[in-house]
């Protein structure tokens, strides 16, 4: 379980009903609620998602 910091209760907070999202830039983040007051958390993960690489042309055959 992904653990954040809320805003409103002003403390580090386990994020209940956790799911995870990729963010428009590419980077993967967590978005929940806080089990005590109920408040949106949000946390950034680290790192962005592997881009799929572009397929390599094969080489011509030589006779």
């Amino acid at each position: 379980m992904a653990e954040g910091y809320c805003v409103k209760c002003k403390a580090k907070q386990p994020i209940s009903d956790a799911v995870e999202e990729t963010m428009k830039n590419g980077r993967k983040a967590v978005k929940g609620k806080c089990p005590v007051c109920g408040a949106v958390m949000f946390k950034i993960l680290g790192g962005k998602t592997p881009a799929t690489p572009a397929p390599v042309p094969e080489a011509p055959a030589s006779a």
